[in-house]
């Protein structure tokens, strides 16, 4: 059964509703399609746990990511995107009308986008969670700012880790980079950049146990790997940079994807099934930005609503 009253297929299904996915609801709902927006477990992903964005254009004071969310959301809402507080769990896009099945059940569409983003790899330790947002961040050119003249940790040794130490340095007054190896895996060039900078020193072989504080982050408990040792640590912030999950389960074998499971796009976001459109996080391991992924939503949206009109004699004899 679908949810379609007619069992006619919709034009467009966006599933995710961060910024790519509100974007693109917003370039297709101008368009008349009337798309159909699946919100996932929480409407706005990551950004919605954001306290300031600030540097999204137009917003010189900042705006909080729940602010700029439901901003977001009612904008697509007012040309006519319709919003289901439902999660997709399986897809099946061998042919048309693509089939999207949620818990409560299953639609049909001519296009789809995913905007699904990607979730932050944690550190799973006590204290994490309370202070996400308060102390503990996982996007520097987000939070760096708040940092001014402070102490802050930051956690990994890859490419991420090591240019976001980098970039923390531009506020920090210094900045310890923890790593669970004794060597860095990041390129050359910024370890050298690294590892000779003023402002940042090194705790080799070591890990964060839990993360403590009152109110806002204070310090982290440490153990050094090799001897054991336990220490404490006071810091202002936790940068963890532990890697990214791209959210593309439901897509297993059915797109193309990365060796991290990133989607695999073009430049206007087509995956590598024809009509099946993706943007912001789900396919960009570089930048994770607000900024980008509207700007990827607005393309994919643009490029699907092309793909209906080159296709309008074939799509209108779907069963």
């Amino acid at each position: 059964m679908t949810s379609q009253s007619d069992g006619c297929p919709v034009d467009m299904l966006i599933i995710g509703s961060g910024p790519a996915g509100l974007s693109a609801a917003l370039y297709a709902a101008r368009a008349n399609l009337n798309p159909i927006v699946f919100t996932g477990p929480e409407l706005g992903g990551q950004v919605s746990l954001t306290h300031v964005v600030e540097n999204y254009p137009g917003f010189p004071n900042g705006i909080s990511g729940p602010e700029l969310i439901k901003a977001f959301k009612e904008h697509a809402e007012h040309f006519g995107s319709l919003f289901v507080n439902e999660t997709v769990n399986q897809v099946d896009f061998s042919q048309q009308p693509f089939r999207i099945n949620t818990d409560e059940d299953e639609y049909l569409a001519k296009t789809v986008i995913i905007a699904t983003g990607a979730t932050p790899r944690h550190l799973q330790v006590p204290g994490e969670e309370e202070f996400t947002s308060l102390g503990v961040s996982y996007c520097a050119t987000c939070d760096g700012h708040f940092f001014q003249d402070k102490e802050i940790i930051v956690v990994g040794g890859g490419d991420s880790a090591i240019e976001s130490g980098l970039f923390l340095t531009r506020y920090a007054r210094s900045v310890t980079i923890i790593h669970h190896r004794d060597n860095l895996h990041a390129g050359a060039i910024l370890q050298q950049r690294t590892l000779s900078h003023p402002k940042i020193r090194f705790l080799w072989d070591t890990i964060i146990t839990d993360i403590y504080g009152n109110e806002v982050v204070e310090g982290v408990h440490l153990r050094q790997l090799k001897n054991g040792q336990t220490s404490k640590h006071s810091t202002d912030g936790v940068f963890i940079f532990a890697g990214y999950i791209p959210n593309t389960v439901p897509f297993r074998g059915q797109l193309a994807m990365d060796r991290q499971g990133y989607l695999v796009v073009d430049q206007v976001m087509q995956t590598s099934v024809q009509g099946v459109f993706a943007a912001g996080e789900v396919a960009d391991p570089h930048y994770r930005q607000v900024v980008t992924s509207a700007s990827m939503g607005a393309i994919a949206a643009m490029q699907a609503i092309l793909y209906l009109e080159e296709n309008i004699n074939i799509l209108q004899s779907l069963p």
